[in-house]
């Protein structure tokens, strides 16, 4: 009975260290969208992106004009044209369809490619600025109030992967070191 009693005893005792311990963190949370949104550095790199893809948007209008152009020519002349012709318009007009399409492609890639390059700086910027004030602030934690969304701000802390791994019998494969940044 005694030990059953000391058994319970210490289990409410680690329970009650383990509520202490997490009394000491201090959570916040943002919803990170806005803040970025309210950015003055994001506005501008918004508007910067509208400019990128309407010059592919415009590109594209213009490359689909022509196919229109060659493809209502063609149907009205169809009935002219010798059977070599025919074939070879037909193959003109599936390589402009082809264009086009490796055109649009090719235009959403770089867009993608772009709209990184400008709102990982941004990004980055604000996600230093919420560290700065969790760590000014006695914040342990920070969560983005957006349902789904990862944890924004953790204290610093030891990677056990290795020792986990370790512990799992698992052999960890080589660590290669970063490429130096310029």
């Amino acid at each position: 009975m005694n030990k059953t009693k000391n058994l319970l005893l210490a289990g409410l005792l680690s329970l009650a260290g383990l509520f202490t311990a997490q009394g000491q963190n201090k959570f916040g949370y943002i919803e990170f969208q806005s803040l970025l949104v309210e950015m003055p550095d994001y506005k501008k790199a918004n508007t910067d992106m509208e400019a990128y893809g309407k010059q592919f948007q415009d590109q594209l209008r213009t490359m689909s004009t022509e196919l229109d152009t060659k493809y209502n020519d063609y149907q009205k002349n169809e009935g002219k044209m010798p059977e070599a012709i025919k074939e070879l318009k037909q193959k003109e007009l599936r390589d402009m369809q082809m264009r086009i399409q490796e055109f649009q492609e090719t235009a959403q890639e770089k867009i993608r490619d772009k709209e990184t390059e400008l709102l990982k700086p941004i990004i980055e910027k604000a996600k230093k600025a919420i560290a700065d004030v969790a760590k000014e602030n006695g914040y342990s934690y920070i969560f983005d109030s957006s349902p789904g969304t990862p944890l924004l701000y953790k204290p610093e802390g030891d990677d056990v992967m290795k020792l986990v791994m370790k512990k799992l019998g698992i052999v960890a494969p080589p660590v290669t070191p970063a490429p130096a940044q310029k």
